[in-house]
């Protein structure tokens, strides 16, 4: 298994891990879905820094689609009925080795892809299988700056968050 200062790929789920998982309708039946801000900051500051990111979610949604060209994350996969065939895709979209990517999960449906991957990561949220598998565990639920919390620990353990937080200290 990779450990933090391998990894080169993060994918991550959106619905429990990118989000809070709640499912939002409005009066008109369009789903909404609720992202954090510093998340988004989190995953900029990845590719700066020279990591690829990508994104492998169940559903399919426009608004997936939205914010992830926003954040310009260009390998994702929606609709996945198998994570852990489909993090081959994503390995090859990438062009990084499993054993240097991470997954970020919250349910059942992530672990196949935890299975292939070689640092696997769950939300504190997430249900207690996905915990133990995971070689490390958030404190920050899904949603609510988890995917931020990944992110920085992997970057601290890579001995690049300094700089990261250096460009923003003037």
């Amino acid at each position: 298994m990779s450990v933090a200062k391998e990894v080169q790929l993060i994918i991550f789920d959106v619905d429990g891990v990118l989000t809070d998982g709640g499912l939002y309708v409005d009066d008109d039946g369009t789903p909404m879905k609720k992202f954090h801000v510093r998340d988004g900051l989190g995953i900029k500051l990845a590719q700066s820094a020279g990591l690829k990111i990508a994104v492998l979610t169940g559903k399919v949604s426009e608004v997936v689609h939205h914010r992830m060209n926003e954040l310009g994350i260009e390998h994702f996969i929606q609709g996945s009925k198998d994570k852990g065939t489909d993090v081959h895709a994503l390995e090859a979209m990438a062009g990084v080795p499993l054993e240097q990517t991470a997954y970020v999960g919250d349910d059942l449906i992530d672990l196949p892809a935890f299975s292939k991957v070689g640092y696997p990561i769950a939300v504190a949220d997430a249900v207690a299988e996905v915990k133990d598998a995971a070689m490390f565990v958030t404190h920050a639920r899904g949603g609510q700056g988890a995917a931020r919390e990944a992110i920085e620990h992997i970057l601290k353990a890579q001995g690049k968050w300094d700089a990261v937080v250096a460009r923003f200290a003037g």
